[in-house]
């Protein structure tokens, strides 16, 4: 009888058991993880390794009937755009926050408040932590011809870390537990494969070695790291070193290295001078300070208080970053960016590096013919050379003098405009600009989303004007 009694008891505990778990599943919905479009193994990115090297860029600009082109020089300026500072940022360690904060806030994503990061997959299924924020617009400068330059800056890589690859969790709408948005311990190849099509420039940093006091060690492991960037990344290399914690080790090794061109560090450094006589800036270790929220803009503004003749360029880097920052952006960009009064240039250290050698190294001829005056434009290059582009300056002219301006092939992107002393012209000899643009034009197209649009209206205004371009812009909304 007993017997019988407990399995009759263990029976209706079974059938309770049962119905709780029936009726909780058909009231609760459990979500599932999204299927694998959002871990994308061949993610879009540039096709920076086939990139044009040693280009001959040729330019035809067609006066007027009443005309002269008697006395004409061209020159690249110290600076893009003619900006009379320059500002290098750069975000050591691999920081996570490199993507979700700082580069968010320069291209108008979403920005976590608090502790909460996410990755480039989050953001493209539009799974966010619950406390996100906006700063309701890009960040940048213009290229002086009324086109958007948004800001750039470099980060730190460490290719030997395998949680580069990790592969994050993407649960759009799960709000029960936010486990997905915690800090990891690097930024992942997914988002730095992102954020190098937008132009931020990429350095190594520390390296898996114990032996960071030993020159052949450090060597070693940065020769292991940039084979990894160039299998990871289909071939686009790093020439770049930011000093970790002032070992001046890395220096020795980088130096020893033949494709690693640009060094910089805290101490033991000289400053860039942007107005001052050019020079080679081959393996100097270049200046950059370190920056607290506390002094960051007082910093700014007493570099700014000088000439420019005698202006140091702003490089700073930082660890760390939140909203604090992201509000310090918006200030540049709106003190002195396209909302401002436009004087900053704001690219990546290996960006500037790459135009300083265009202006040392090349040369802008002019030939003139009748009512046409001809640039041909040398622009020489070096190992791991991603950013062909260039500002020319012409004086003796004026947009008022000119009929049309007209290139060669070499030449995808280009805009021009008055400027104190002549006319700029803006070059992009970037091989695949055309295609880029359209890549983002596509992702618009399917997303639908506001700023996918906005990016994609940024790159087709890249281009030099076209019927291509027309398109674009007609695919856009425009």
């Amino acid at each position: 009888m007993e017997h019988e009694r407990l399995r009759i008891f263990y029976s209706s505990i079974s059938f309770l058991i049962i119905f709780v778990l029936v009726f909780t599943s058909s009231c609760i919905k459990f979500p599932k993880p999204l299927p694998n479009q959002y871990i994308q193994a061949n993610r879009y990115l540039y096709p920076f390794s086939s990139e044009h090297k040693n280009i001959t860029a040729s330019i035809s600009i067609n006066l007027k009937n009443n005309a002269s082109a008697n006395e004409i020089v061209a020159e690249i300026p110290p600076l893009k755009y003619n900006k009379s500072w320059l500002f290098l940022l750069s975000q050591d360690d691999v920081r996570h926050e490199s993507f979700c904060v700082t580069w968010a806030a320069i291209h108008g994503k979403p920005i976590p408040v608090g502790k909460d990061y996410y990755d480039v997959e989050h953001l493209e299924a539009e799974d966010f932590p619950i406390g996100v924020m906006t700063l309701g617009k890009t960040l940048g400068s213009t290229d002086g011809a009324g086109n958007e330059v948004r800001f750039s800056f470099l980060i730190t890589v460490a290719p030997e870390k395998h949680s580069m690859n990790r592969k994050p969790n993407v649960l759009p709408g799960y709000n029960v537990n936010q486990d997905r948005f915690i800090m990891n311990e690097c930024l992942t190849f997914s988002n730095v494969k992102e954020m190098l099509n937008t132009g931020v420039g990429i350095a190594f940093h520390d390296v898996k070695t114990t032996a960071v006091d030993i020159v052949d060690s450090v060597k070693k492991h940065l020769e292991i790291s940039q084979k990894i960037l160039l299998d990871t990344l289909k071939g686009r290399g790093c020439k770049t070193l930011a000093e970790p914690e002032g070992n001046k080790v890395y220096i020795e090794a980088a130096k020893i290295i033949p494709e690693i061109q640009v060094i910089t560090a805290q101490t033991e450094v000289e400053a860039i001078y942007p107005f001052q006589n050019p020079s080679a800036l081959y393996n100097i270790p270049l200046r950059r300070e370190p920056v607290v929220e506390e002094n960051f803009r007082n910093y700014i503004e007493k570099k700014l208080a000088l000439p420019k003749e005698q202006r140091e360029a702003v490089a700073v880097f930082v660890h760390q970053t939140g909203t604090y920052f992201a509000n310090h952006l918006l200030w540049l960009n709106n003190t002195y960016g396209k909302d401002g009064d436009d004087s900053m240039w704001a690219p990546s250290l290996e960006e500037y590096y790459e135009y300083n050698y265009y202006r040392l190294n090349g040369n802008v001829k002019v030939i003139k013919d009748n009512k046409t005056v001809k640039l041909e434009v040398f622009l020489p290059s070096s190992d791991y050379f991603y950013y062909p582009s260039v500002t020319i300056n012409v004086k003796g002219l004026k947009m008022a003098d000119i009929e049309s301006v007209t290139s060669g092939d070499e030449v995808k992107g280009m805009s021009y405009a008055d400027y104190k002393d002549g006319v700029m012209i803006n070059i992009d000899c970037r091989k695949f600009l055309m295609e880029h643009a359209t890549h983002y034009v596509e992702k618009y197209e399917k997303t639908k989303k506001v700023t996918d649009r906005a990016d994609a209206i940024y790159y087709v205004k890249m281009l030099k004007e076209s019927s291509a371009k027309r398109a674009l812009l007609t695919r856009v909304g425009l």
